[in-house]
């Protein structure tokens, strides 16, 4: 990474008194700094290891459950468990990829500097710029559905005036400091994770002890009397993967946590292997729960499952309470966005792939500048609600979810190159390793490929497909001209090389030979 001195709006010089003396995850190279670490890069370490566990936790749980899982219920009836479990499979794939890429070079620009080293200057430039662009799209629908969800309680507030004011407050918690951050996306996080094991073990007591206006007709046998596991058909189970695969976009935001984590090295694979339980717990279990409350037929799109779950089971101020946790889960999200939106954009400065400006940290440490840029052009976002607010967040969430497949498979496609790179010997290897290794990657990206081709084969989601190419053509137009103003920058990333082998020690009492003398 580019070093940062003299670039920043205060101290931008080293780690600051309030980072760890530990600066990255042990790459095999002895102690210090590890390249791409958060001395390196300026950044303080200010995520504790509670607010990293709450991250990763919350980048697994959005809008995505809350509201999208209600079409996709109507659509795929109870196989939509099913489909939940097998996507979820393959993230933690793509994670566990992640995680071996993040101890082999930590960096908090992780999917963009991975691509630049593996996969040539033009994909890491691709793929910074798309992640920033994915953010900032969907920080559009979130913070205009979140003014929404306020209108259930003060319908006289403005949209706009309440889109604005959550704008500004989670800019405030974004510019303060990493650790307000940390702190504001903890307590959004646990709203989020406390409403679904409350609906959980609400549903476990209907289930067993026949409780509420719901337990005479609650029963597991919904998961296959109602028409079958599969009513519609497979073909319409797979479609609503696009729908899933949108719910699972941000658990790879604990990628960009890496160059603020306090103790990376311990936080960061503990997030990731306890990914398949937060799966099975937040979304298999939830929605197997709800179905055997609710039964699919009872479900409308556009509708929350929990709001008709709630409903169903009669639970007091029950629509107040999930719009609640809804509004909890849009700002959280919207919150992840700016945090993300600002690294990458200082990230893609500081290799010379963007404009030079955004590599200033402010005195707290902060990319202040991207950080409102980003937030400005979220703000545009509002006024494409107003607009358009049904069809605006269709095509948004659309477009997130195929740069997040995109990033995804950015992520695989390093890991695989990574894999080889090490077996040749050009790489140092990591002690994190992924199950499966390349053949894994593989697997992971053959189903991302399945989800384009669900993306293009649903009419309303395809026109995201339309957008792409010319998002990329946008790329690849300036990709010419920055590289021009700055050649070194687009240059292919060296490895880090592998330990070098330690010399024998010489027997005891060995003399040394004539020519050492």
């Amino acid at each position: 990474m580019t070093d940062t001195t003299g670039e920043s709006e205060g101290a931008d010089t080293g780690p600051g008194p309030e980072a760890s003396p530990e600066t990255g995850p042990d790459t095999g190279h002895g102690p210090g700094p590890a390249p791409g670490s958060g001395a390196e890069e300026g950044y303080t370490r200010g995520l504790s290891s509670r607010q990293i566990q709450m991250i990763a936790i919350g980048g697994a749980i959005g809008t995505g459950l809350f509201l999208g899982a209600g079409r996709a219920i109507h659509q795929a009836g109870p196989s939509l468990i099913l489909m939940y479990a097998v996507a979820g499979a393959v993230i933690f794939v793509i994670m566990r990829a992640l995680g071996e890429l993040l101890t082999y070079r930590p960096s908090p620009g992780s999917f963009a500097d991975y691509a630049r080293e593996f996969l040539g200057p033009f994909t890491g430039y691709a793929t910074g710029w798309t992640y920033w662009l994915m953010w900032v799209v969907t920080g559009m629908a979130e913070v205009t559905a979140a003014s929404t969800y306020l209108a259930y309680w003060w319908p006289s507030v403005p949209q706009w005036l309440a889109a604005l004011a959550f704008l500004a407050a989670l800019l405030v918690a974004n510019l303060a400091s990493v650790k307000l951050f940390g702190e504001v996306e903890f307590w959004l996080s646990m709203i989020k994770v406390t409403a679904i094991l409350g609906m959980i073990l609400i549903g476990v007591g209907v289930l067993t002890l026949g409780v509420s206006a719901a337990g005479h007709t609650a029963s597991v046998t919904h998961l296959w009397r109602d028409g079958g596991v599969f009513p519609h058909g497979i073909g319409n189970s797979l479609m609503t993967l696009q729908i899933v695969m949108f719910a699972y976009v941000a658990v790879e935001l604990v990628g960009v946590t890496a160059g603020e984590a306090q103790n990376p090295r311990e936080t960061l694979p503990k997030a990731i292997n306890t990914l398949p339980w937060r799966i099975v717990l937040f979304y298999v279990g939830a929605l197997a729960v709800i179905l055997c409350v609710v039964s699919w037929t009872e479900f409308q799109p556009g509708v929350s499952p929990f709001v008709a779950a709630f409903a169903r089971i009669g639970i007091p101020f029950g629509a107040g309470i999930v719009n609640f946790v809804v509004l909890s889960a849009a700002l959280s999200s919207c919150n992840s966005g700016m945090y993300s939106t600002g690294r990458m954009l200082r990230d893609l400065a500081a290799n010379g792939q963007g404009p030079r400006m955004f590599k200033r940290l402010t005195a707290r440490r902060t990319p202040a500048l991207g950080t409102l840029v980003s937030v400005c052009v979220m703000g545009v976002g509002v006024w494409l609600n107003y607009a358009d607010p049904a069809g605006a967040f269709t095509y948004i969430t659309a477009f997130a979810t195929v740069a997040g497949v995109w990033t995804w498979g950015v992520i695989l496609a390093a890991h695989i190159r990574y894999r080889a790179a090490v077996r040749a010997g050009r790489a140092a290897a990591a002690w994190f390793t992924a199950p499966g290794g390349a053949a894994a990657s593989w697997c992971a990206l053959a189903f991302l490929g399945l989800v384009v081709v669900l993306i293009g084969a649903d009419s309303a989601a395809r026109v995201s497909l339309y957008g792409a190419p010319v998002w990329f053509a946008v790329l690849t137009a300036g990709y010419p001209v920055m590289k021009r103003r700055n050649p070194a920058a687009f240059s292919r990333r060296p490895h880090l090389p592998p330990p070098a082998p330690e010399a024998p020690a010489e027997p005891p009492g060995t003399a040394p030979d004539a020519a050492s003398r």
